[in-house]
């Protein structure tokens, strides 16, 4: 029953993105919106002097980090909306092969693997941690990051057969969820647009600064390492 329900939604999604690509205008011929010139158009600095790193304050966005500016600043809902996608793949997989109890492969992990594990599993956190919290400063971000913490997660499964973490990754990955979204609600109570950077920016290249742009980051490196952490635990159940 399980394996037809999947079926089905996978079909339904299937059609769906079939009737999208229909009505999609041809390359190159699309109409703008108002709201579509308006970004087009939009200035990046109210000052007319050259921006400079650890000295220029208050600019539009203040990411030293060009890709986040475009990524979390001026297309955040397209992030959330990938946000989306990556939970609907993960509760898809989760779906089709979850099972009732965790898989045991009735052979004790390697002493080294285990040894290993206690070794670097606070250096991978760590650094996965500084991955998506200094995402506006250096290449990095919240995918990154969230994802070098699921691959600590999977050391942990591999290494401990009694390790469960899924009902506290289902449990992370709502909460960050809906901080998300609070935040692009808060937007439009304080400024009358979702997920607009309605924080100050401070200065260029500092820890705290870019407004909500580090808050954001941080919210997707715990939603992906969460989501990417309960697929791996569904991957190691059965029945």
């Amino acid at each position: 029953m399980r394996r037809f329900l999947s079926a089905l939604i996978a079909l339904g999604i299937v059609l769906f993105f079939i009737n999208i690509i229909s009505i999609l205008p041809d390359y190159g011929n699309a109409q703008l919106s108002r709201v579509s010139q308006a970004f087009i158009g939009k200035k990046v600095t109210d000052s007319p002097d050259n921006v400079k790193f650890k000295e220029s304050t208050n600019l539009e966005d203040g990411s030293a980090n060009v890709v986040t500016s475009i990524v979390v600043n001026y297309r955040s809902f397209d992030t959330l909306g990938e946000v989306t996608v990556l939970f609907t793949s993960a509760f898809g997989i989760g779906l089709i092969i979850h099972g009732k109890k965790r898989y045991k492969y009735n052979q004790k992990p390697n002493f080294i693997l285990r040894v290993s594990v206690g070794i670097l599993l606070p250096i991978i956190f760590l650094f996965g941690s500084y991955v998506f919290i200094h995402g506006h400063l250096t290449p990095g971000g919240g995918f990154p990051g969230g994802t070098i913490i699921a691959a600590g997660i999977l050391l942990l499964y591999l290494s401990n057969e009694e390790f469960d973490l899924s009902k506290t990754s289902k449990f992370v990955e709502s909460i960050a969820g809906s901080l998300y979204i609070i935040i692009g609600l808060t937007g439009i109570a304080i400024a009358g647009i979702f997920l607009i950077n309605f924080l100050p920016t401070g200065t260029l290249g500092n820890l705290f600064s870019s407004g909500i742009v580090p808050i954001v980051y941080t919210i997707i490196g715990f939603k992906v390492g969460a989501e990417l952490s309960g697929l791996i635990a569904d991957l190691h159940r059965e029945g």
